[in-house]
């Protein structure tokens, strides 16, 4: 799954990259037509949700937003892993696949899909054919709904995507504050978690709206990073020409990190985004994702620098790592969340059997290319890795 995408298990141990040899996802009916509907009237969904805020004032006046902690990073660097994982912890609630496309009414949708007679969620592999496996139950991003309607132009590479401690967006923000209140309400939770990709340029805003936030940082080795997202890319630009509806689909869930309408991430560079541009739209996706890698987490070393504060309430998550240590690893991820000693304990024991790095694919670079990411990434690799090796001493 993806998003409301659903897919046939494939049991295999090594998937190659070749789409023909992969089960093409599709998008339910439902997430289709629904979907599309709210796509196309943000503005009552909007209103159906302040409507909902408003019959629900008593029964979540003292629901407080407490220490939230966002999952962010660059696509394809075990944002979902590590989502997944603190998700087990039982404090927190975050959207789910069953949000979507319904998620600008929270507690009604949830609290009706809680008394309907739906059939047990079997697992299936999600779309990206990664070897995890969801059910409509499973934690998923869907954040990205909300930010597209309320901030003009967030995928437009023209546009400065950062939103620093100074942005200002009050009605996001009543919004948003209240979205949450009434997801925790409804779940009966303590604590909201969120994965999104783009809330890496958001974590300053994000931290002056919830100053005791936490942030969990994706980052992975470039070259291995480059290899999984030119994967992706493949499979739902393929995809994609099969079936448009896919195409719609992601656009409508904010997903342009791959597929057929990927655009860069502007971080304040505008030259630097339209570089990376013109290599997603002449067909040169390994030196684009390449050159994104470097700008989205040379933007971040450079912002964790100059704000000791935010540094503190972020801790980097190097994926190869995580695989290689991860019972160490994940105590150490859920101390920085804030989940109770003992409890992360358990639950670090519990799930480090899980992690392994990726072997069901292999890159198929050529040795021009891999010399052309080592080149433009590096110098900021080497800045992740001392930032990264400073927090482990922490």
């Amino acid at each position: 799954m993806l998003a409301g995408f659903t897919v046939c298990i494939d049991r295999g141990h090594t998937l190659p990259m070749d789409s023909s040899k992969l089960s093409r996802p599709r998008v339910p009916p439902f997430d289709r037509l629904v979907g599309a509907f709210a796509a196309r009237w943000p503005r009552l969904m909007q209103r159906l949700g302040d409507w909902e805020t408003r019959a629900l004032h008593d029964e979540i006046a003292a629901q407080r937003i407490v220490s939230p902690v966002y999952v962010c990073g660059l696509a394809r660097a075990g944002s979902t892993v590590l989502l997944e994982l603190l998700a087990a912890a039982p404090e927190f609630t975050t959207h789910r696949y069953s949000d979507y496309p319904l998620l600008w009414t929270p507690y009604w949708w949830n609290w009706l899909r809680s008394r309907l007679p739906l059939p047990a969620a079997e697992p299936q592999q999600r779309a990206h054919h990664d070897r995890i496996a969801v059910t409509v139950d499973s934690p998923e991003a869907f954040e990205e709904v909300l930010w597209m309607h309320f901030f003009a132009g967030r995928h437009d590479p023209f546009v400065d995507q950062v939103l620093s401690a100074q942005s200002e967006n009050a009605a996001f923000a009543a919004f948003y504050t209240m979205h949450v209140r009434k997801l925790l309400s409804v779940r009966g939770a303590q604590r909201y978690l969120a994965k999104g990709n783009y809330n890496l340029t958001r974590i300053a805003y994000l931290r002056r709206l919830f100053p005791d936030a936490r942030f969990i940082i994706a980052v992975r080795e470039p070259l291995a990073h480059v290899a999984s997202l030119v994967k992706q890319d493949r499979l739902f630009s393929d995809w994609a020409k099969h079936d448009p509806a896919i195409a719609r689909h992601l656009a409508r869930c904010g997903h342009f990190e791959f597929g057929p309408h990927k655009g860069a991430v502007n971080v304040g560079d505008a030259e630097q985004a339209r570089a990376i541009q013109v290599c997603f739209d002449t067909n040169q996706p390994a030196q684009g994702y390449a050159r994104q890698w470097a700008a989205s987490y040379g933007w971040l070393m450079r912002a964790l620098a100059n704000d000791a504060e935010l540094a503190s309430a972020c801790r980097l998550v190097d994926y190869g790592r995580l695989c290689a240590e991860p019972q160490t690893e994940l105590e150490k991820i859920y101390a920085h969340a804030g989940v109770a000693v003992s409890l992360s304990a358990a639950l670090s024991q519990q799930h480090a059997a899980r992690l392994a790095l990726p072997d069901y694919y292999r890159s198929d670079f050529s040795g021009i290319e891999s010399d052309l990411i080592e080149r433009e990434t590096a110098a900021v690799w080497r800045q992740v890795c001392a930032c990264i090796t400073v927090s482990r001493q922490d």
